[in-house]
């Protein structure tokens, strides 16, 4: 488990699927962290989103990215989901 100032992040990898569930808060400045946690060379990614309670802007353009290069979020809260939809739309 590793702690980042308000984000909690549990890592579990079973060789070709990584899960990272997050949870607390996810601010822009844990972006490049999630990256490097996510970058252990399996060819499936999943973020568990179930137990985030705040984004922001920066967060949710890193989320669509993810998305679009084939990481599966889960239990993504409502909001988010939004969120990213909207985000999507006025990318577009």
């Amino acid at each position: 488990m590793v702690k980042k100032a308000m984000l909690r992040i549990e890592k579990d990898s079973d060789g070709c699927v990584t899960k990272l569930t997050l949870m607390g808060r996810i601010q822009s400045n844990h972006v490049a962290f999630l990256r490097s946690a996510m970058n252990d060379g399996c060819e499936r990614t999943i973020l568990d989103l179930g137990q985030v309670t705040l984004v922001d802007l920066e967060v949710i353009r890193f989320l669509v990215s993810c998305e679009d290069s084939g990481v599966e979020l889960v239990q993504c809260p409502p909001y988010v989901r939004e969120w990213i939809l909207r985000e999507r739309a006025e990318g577009s």
